[in-house]
């Protein structure tokens, strides 16, 4: 109203015929697996072959379930509000996928069915966290298994688990960069209705993944220097880059 005619860069997560960004729906999925496999190559941990644990199967968790599985990896176990389902040698993550989007839940799906709290003691190598908050508390974190741990949902992890994560040597990777592709895709959507030019989804994808990459691995690189852990390494990093940006420009007014 205030410009006369359609602004469509004014919101994000558009439907693709109103000026919506190919790509958006995998986004925060896609790069939930990408600092994964960055974090993984760092420790020394092959993502080929590696035992996966997801906590929540939706647009996160499913996707990012689809990725480590076509990378190789074996996702030995998935949790939805509903169930908790596992499988030693691999769950069928693309059935599943297909099965969940009809019945909204991966409920009856073939595989053993555990207690809710038995989610946490799986034996695996990479486990994924997306679905609601505070989910990693002081009581289960001492029963992970893991060797790696990305926040796909917002602050599934409490300060008290964090620390306990911290002492028994398994590698958080903070919500703040794992979940970030979902709001980075955001910004390409953005940037394309600016300039009323729109690119292929393979082109987000590349953008999306290099993006994503750069942004660990100056975390990373922080973390290693500071022997902090990745999440402060992560407001480190922010919080130089805001003052540095203040004190070159100063404040307004």
């Amino acid at each position: 109203m205030n410009s006369g005619s359609t602004s469509t860069g004014v919101g994000t997560g558009k439907p693709i015929s109103l000026g919506g960004s190919l790509g958006r729906h995998e986004a925060t999925g896609r790069g939930v697996f990408v600092v994964g496999s960055e974090a993984a190559r760092n420790i020394g941990l092959e993502v080929k072959g590696a035992r996966v644990a997801v906590q929540g199967f939706g647009n996160v968790g499913a996707v990012a379930a689809k990725l480590f599985h076509e990378a190789g990896a074996k996702v030995v176990a998935v949790q939805d509000h509903r169930t908790t389902l596992f499988d030693p040698a691999g769950l069928d993550v693309p059935a599943m996928m297909e099965y969940a989007s009809h019945s909204g839940t991966i409920d009856g799906f073939r595989g053993e069915v555990l207690r809710t709290e038995q989610f946490w003691e799986v034996d695996c190598d990479i486990l994924i966290p997306a679905a609601l908050e505070g989910q990693i508390t002081a009581e289960n974190a001492p029963k992970i298994t893991a060797k790696l741990v990305i926040e796909g949902a917002n602050g599934p992890t409490t300060p008290q688990a964090d620390d306990i994560l911290r002492e028994r040597n398994i590698l958080v990777c903070p919500d703040v960069i794992a979940n970030a592709g979902g709001v980075t895709v955001s910004y390409f959507e953005w940037v394309q209705d600016f300039s009323s030019f729109f690119w292929t989804e393979e082109e987000i994808n590349q953008r999306l993944v290099r993006i994503m990459q750069e942004a660990f691995r100056a975390i990373w690189q922080v973390a290693q220097e500071n022997k902090v852990t990745l999440r402060t390494a992560a407001f480190i990093v922010a919080c130089t880059r805001i003052l540095q940006a203040r004190e070159m420009r100063g404040l307004y007014p």
